[in-house]
């Protein structure tokens, strides 16, 4: 019987040597290796600030030299700053070292290849059917081996070009929640360099404290403190940088549905939106699409994840794409979600229109969405469970019209998914609830 598949949604996730071992780290340095490309070509990887970092960071790099590719470390770096180095620089491919938004005790592996792009499915399914057979892959000696070298020095390179992204910020205080991940350097120079006010938070990484109570997860701390310390706009990354929750004036949310509809509208209204259309996810709110038919623009939806987005933004030639979770596309600029990217081109759009961030949020129409997350051991069989499918069946019948329901298993934990989303805040609630009982009870 065929194993589950070990790359996920987003690369291979677990628990830090527990799941995610330096062992198996070692494999699959290989087996990515040799299908990348092998001896004559150059890795670059990077990682968050997670204490398991540099344990999966030395076992991988072990991996890929022993198949004759040559590594360059680059620390600490943003997920979207390694993708953004990967094609810049004559690298074959990129790796980094992250669980994004999960907690400490969590690790990931990902690659990028040469145009910042995520790796095919068909790519990760070769790598991880060599990782089967380590004994067939090369074994060169002397200088054969690939070297390992230090390139931290190119993070620079990556700030430059954000730097060069950004507005002018002067007369602006601007507070950065940096989830004591891996944007704690880059995000607050950045935003400095233009000019503002920076209050940083969460920006002391210990290898421990990253998305712990604060970061996109947890945007409550910086909700009290963008109000306490009177700034004019508040940005939350989460542990990778790959994702950003916009913090107005007031202290509300908001999240990556409100930036795609503050940047179809403003390019709309100029006539710039071409084609009329952006791209969300099956998880994007509902009252976006009312909002942006309004306005005659088309909202694609695809499933949840950041490279099926851009996929379809590939296809059908669309500006902007991405998740209500905070990962935003401009395509213009970048191929994957970019947190300090996203938050300047909000700045950027709030300056073009001319008023505050609260008042443009105010015009975007959202509707309640509750998510319950259930433990689940067989949340990738709910739909085998009869019990479960005619509960959902009949809580959909329920909304017809007035609101949408989604179940999906989690791709990086074990989690079952439910989301509904409704007009009346209530109504999704307890259908949330009541599917969610049944799931615990049927699916564990």
């Amino acid at each position: 019987m065929k194993t589950a598949r070990l790359f996920g949604t987003d690369g291979i996730r677990g628990v830090a040597n527990l799941d995610l071992t330096p062992e198996l780290a070692l494999r699959l340095g290989r087996a990515a290796g040799h299908v990348l490309g092998g001896p004559g070509h150059s890795v670059v990887v990077g990682r968050d600030t997670r204490r398991s970092g540099r344990m999966l960071e030395s076992a991988l790099a072990a991996g890929l030299c022993s198949v004759g590719m040559e590594v360059r470390l680059v620390g600490h770096i943003p997920t979207p700053g390694l993708a953004y180095l990967a094609k810049k620089h004559d690298f074959v491919a990129g790796a980094v070292i992250s669980a994004s938004h999960n907690p400490a005790p969590d690790n990931g592996i990902k690659f990028f290849d040469h145009r910042a792009q995520k790796l095919p499915d068909a790519v990760e399914d070769e790598i991880e059917s060599l990782m089967e057979r380590d004994g067939t892959l090369p074994r060169p000696t002397e200088g054969g081996i690939g070297l390992v070298g230090d390139v931290r020095g190119l993070v620079k390179d990556y700030e430059d070009f954000l730097v060069s992204m950004a507005p002018r910020l002067e007369g602006l205080r601007i507070a950065l929640d940096c989830a004591n991940g891996s944007t704690y350097r880059v995000a607050p120079a950045v935003f400095a360099h233009a000019g503002a006010e920076v209050l940083a938070f969460f920006d002391v990484p210990d290898g421990q404290n990253i998305n712990a109570g604060c970061g996109a997860t947890a945007p409550e701390a910086l909700q009290r403190l963008v109000v306490d310390r009177k700034a004019d706009a508040g940005f939350a990354f989460d542990g990778d940088g790959d994702r950003v929750i916009v913090i107005d004036e007031r202290g509300r949310a908001h999240n990556g549905d409100f930036v795609l509809a503050l940047a179809a509208r403003h390019f709309a209204k100029h006539d710039r939106l071409r084609p009329r259309l952006v791209v969300g996810t099956v998880m994007t709110n509902g009252g976006l699409e009312s909002t942006l038919a309004r306005d005659g623009i088309k909202l694609e939806r695809t499933q949840v994840g950041d490279r099926y987005v851009w996929e379809a933004m590939e296809r059908l030639g669309a500006q902007f794409g991405g998740e209500s979770s905070g990962h935003v596309i401009f395509r213009e600029y970048a191929t994957t979600g970019d947190g300090i990217l996203t938050a300047l081109e909000v700045l950027h759009l709030v300056r073009a229109e001319g008023r505050r961030l609260s008042e443009l949020a105010d015009e975007m129409e959202f509707w309640p969405q509750v998510t319950r997350n259930v433990k689940a051991s067989r949340r990738r069989e709910w739909d085998q469970s009869a019990a479960f499918v005619d509960e959902k069946n009949k809580e959909e019948a329920a909304l017809r019209g007035t609101g949408r329901l989604l179940v999906r298993p989690s791709g990086t934990e074990p989690v079952l998914r439910i989301t509904v989303e409704a007009r009346d805040a209530s109504v999704a609630s307890a259908t949330a609830e009541r599917l969610a009982r049944v799931a615990e009870r049927e699916l564990i």
